[in-house]
């Protein structure tokens, strides 16, 4: 719906121009000089505000582009890095899975069934702990301690189930954006929650 200026009753404006100061009666909607000669002294103040909404729009438009070509091989690794973000916030109070230690070095998410070797449970959070970067990266895993601490973090039961057989999973593309955002939407309200 077209709103008319003729039907509205207009009232006489000031010019923005310092310079000019003239009284007018807009013409447009959202006019703000009273004439093509003001408008052109008045110009530079709007040229700022013009290029930084160009180079968002230009950012966005490129974002989208980018977003368009990601295979699914891409799609995975965001939804496995907002995954095991969402591990490491979930666990931060919680000591190393496997050898049960704190420090002030990095920590990893750990999964007790191996993404390679059981890709069914690769998003599974009874699978996933925060685990030391010696323990999981310089000693495979330490899985040992780690089944120990595991039977007491989840119980035998569910322990049990994540040693046994899995059917395959096979992610669709719109199924891993749904999962990312899922994770990402988790982090966030953990990080709330702790501040």
């Amino acid at each position: 719906m077209r709103v008319s200026l003729q039907s509205k009753s207009l009232k006489a404006k000031k010019c923005r121009v310092p310079e000019c100061g003239a009284s007018f009666v807009p013409q447009k909607l959202g006019q703000a000089v009273c004439s093509p000669a003001c408008a052109i002294i008045d110009a530079p103040r709007n040229q700022a505000k013009a290029r930084k909404a160009l180079a968002q729009v230009e950012r966005s438009e490129i974002k989208v582009r980018k977003e368009a070509l990601k295979s699914r091989s891409d799609h995975m690794k965001d939804t496995q890095q907002a995954f095991n973000e969402w591990v490491r916030h979930r666990d931060a109070s919680l000591p190393c899975v496997s050898c049960g230690r704190h420090h002030e070095g990095k920590y990893d998410a750990g999964h007790y069934r191996t993404v390679g070797s059981n890709p069914a449970l690769r998003f599974e959070p009874l699978n996933c702990h925060k685990q030391c970067v010696p323990c999981n990266q310089h000693k495979s895993g330490n899985v040992i301690e780690y089944r120990i601490e595991l039977v007491r973090r989840i119980g035998i039961v569910n322990v049990e189930w994540l040693e046994g057989p899995h059917e395959p999973q096979k992610y669709t593309v719109d199924e891993l954006k749904a999962l990312t955002a899922k994770y990402r939407a988790l982090t966030k309200e953990l990080k709330r929650a702790a501040a």
